[in-house]
């Protein structure tokens, strides 16, 4: 029993080991009362300390937080080498540390923009993308490289990311690469059937996407421009349809369900002259996105619809239920249809 004493007490302090660096702790506090040097001096104190922690996951966490609050301590005082700070880290971040160097460059490029160092910016911008595909800060980056290039080249830009849709293709910033091309193919070079074309690879390409719904609805959006209703209705019921797939696996629902779905009945109805199918998708919408704010829409729209179907009475039906439901309804007042 004695024998086993010494471990017992090693056990009972790595299992009571702070949570993180004292001098991290330290830097942040001396940070938030404007004590710049001495946050400097904190963080710089626990870069030599980090590596010692264990598991090896909180060496990396606790290094990667050094080394950036050292720069970030920097850019808030605006000191002008919180820039090279910055481009230093990906040498000093432990070896599988992506999320820091990325970070880190990305900070420095955004930072050299507002400084008006353009050339360097996107260097610094596009290595993100390029050199850590799967990390957030790759994403974070397309996008400040697409707001800035778009009014300045936006062909040469456009060109730029369409080569990088093969090379990246199996990256986590694949589907960010087509939606900032289709964006831009849309807008700058006036290309709309090329852009739905890209908005259409993204959920079939990347089904996991979390811009797969967006791309959806704005394929559909294009189609209908294009004069191309059933187009709009194909990729809306696509769209609409991810609501099963979302509800049965417990999954999040996108927030272009209700607006698919009250756009599918316009489509139908003013497009396609699809009186039936538009009134079955604005019924839908109520019964499945109860908490919508687009309800008093769908009970207009349908009524609506009706009196274009000769039911008159049940165009009045739903304006009575609208009422009912809404009687502020800025609808009520429209005189669309008229009722006794």
């Amino acid at each position: 029993m004695r024998a086993a004493l010494p471990h017992l007490v090693s056990v009972l302090v790595a299992c009571s080991a702070p949570a993180t660096l004292p001098e991290l702790k330290t830097a942040e506090a001396r940070a938030d009362q404007g004590d710049v040097d001495g946050a400097l001096a904190a963080y710089r104190q626990a870069q030599t300390k980090c590596g010692d922690l264990r598991p090896e996951r909180r060496a990396r966490a606790a290094c990667g937080e050094a080394l950036l609050g050292e720069a970030e301590v920097l850019e808030r005082a605006g000191r002008p080498d919180a820039i090279d700070t910055y481009l230093a880290i990906p040498s000093k971040v432990r070896d599988d540390d992506d999320v820091t160097a990325a970070v880190a460059v990305y900070r420095a490029g955004e930072l050299l923009l507002k400084a008006g160092k353009t050339a360097e910016a996107w260097t610094a911008l596009w290595r993100v993308v390029t050199e850590w595909p799967d990390e957030p800060s790759a994403a974070d980056a397309l996008k400040t490289l697409l707001v800035d290039g778009r009014g300045r080249d936006a062909r040469a830009l456009g060109e730029q990311i369409a080569n990088l849709t093969s090379t990246l293709a199996s990256t986590q910033v694949a589907d960010n690469l087509l939606w900032s091309l289709a964006d831009i193919t849309e807008h700058e070079l006036a290309n709309p059937e090329g852009a739905r074309a890209l908005y259409d690879r993204i959920p079939l390409d990347y089904p996991q996407s979390g811009l797969r719904d967006d791309a959806r609805w704005h394929a559909a959006r294009i189609s209908r421009a294009m004069k191309d209703p059933q187009g709009a209705v194909t990729r809306l019921r696509a769209l609409v349809a991810t609501r099963e797939v979302a509800f049965g696996a417990g999954s999040y629902f996108s927030i272009w369900l209700d607006d698919a779905q009250l756009e599918l009945g316009r489509v139908l109805r003013d497009e396609l002259s699809d009186m039936p199918g538009a009134m079955a998708a604005f019924r839908k919408l109520p019964k499945d996105y109860p908490a919508s704010i687009l309800k008093d829409d769908a009970l207009y729209e349908l009524a609506i619809t009706q009196e274009k179907a000769n039911d008159h009475a049940g165009a009045c039906e739903s304006l009575k239920k609208l009422a009912k439901q809404a009687p502020d309804s800025k609808y009520l007042t429209r005189g669309d249809v008229v009722c006794p």
